[in-house]
């Protein structure tokens, strides 16, 4: 079975493949440090299953999850991440994601992930389960209010350029990135700042950082 890990700090990374190569019939075919090799890696070395962090560079787990289940819809997703968020969760499932696995569990239960999502079934540990739980036991009860939340106004592109605009990149570094034209980008950012209520760049970090798009 082949595995890609993504992570991109590197001591993480090395303690994943220690745990993970001491099973034989499993191998590390690759490892990607931000969300956009993720995805470019995992095209071209067909992995069974990527373990997948969340907050990385350039393209965060979320984004990287729904491209790569795109892509190669049998791919299986282990989200690999500090944060215990019950809302985290539901957008990684939505995405296609099958497993949830905390950091800060990873050395009891990291083996037992990986292996029922090998046996294509979903895994998430008891804290995760008792967060989701209780996220939807809270959902049930103001299913009847009639508040009604707006969904995600921003489209998969405009995700994609909002995180590289929140990291500090320019105009033209999210052009070259993305490989399209400069003014391509500015009607995206002027979309964007309009669907969110941006008035200024720190405005549009405070939205990637409140809806889990960067980290800081």
């Amino acid at each position: 079975m082949r595995i890609l890990l993504a992570d991109d700090h590197d001591v993480v990374r090395q303690g994943l493949r220690r745990l993970l190569e001491e099973h034989p019939n499993w191998t590390i075919c690759g490892e990607a440090t931000n969300g956009r090799d993720a995805v470019s890696m995992c095209l071209e070395l067909m992995p069974d299953i990527v373990v997948l962090d969340v907050s990385m560079p350039e393209l965060n787990g979320l984004e990287a999850t729904r491209q790569i289940l795109k892509a190669r819809p049998t791919t299986e997703i282990l989200v690999f991440t500090m944060h215990q968020s019950e809302q985290l969760a539901r957008n990684m499932l939505a995405a296609g994601a099958r497993g949830y696995l905390l950091k800060s569990d990873a050395s009891r239960n990291i083996i037992d992930a990986v292996a029922s999502l090998a046996a294509h079934r979903p895994y998430f540990n008891m804290r995760v389960s008792e967060t989701i739980l209780a996220g939807y036991l809270s959902a049930m009860k103001e299913k009847d209010s009639t508040v009604k939340r707006a969904g995600d106004p921003l489209t998969s592109r405009e995700r994609e350029i909002l995180q590289l605009l929140a990291e500090g990149r320019s105009n033209k570094e999210v052009a070259r990135r993305l490989s399209i034209g400069v003014k391509t980008v500015e009607a995206h950012r002027a979309a964007i700042m309009r669907k969110i209520g941006a008035n200024s760049i720190v405005d549009v970090v405070r939205y990637a950082v409140r809806n889990q798009i960067v980290e800081f």
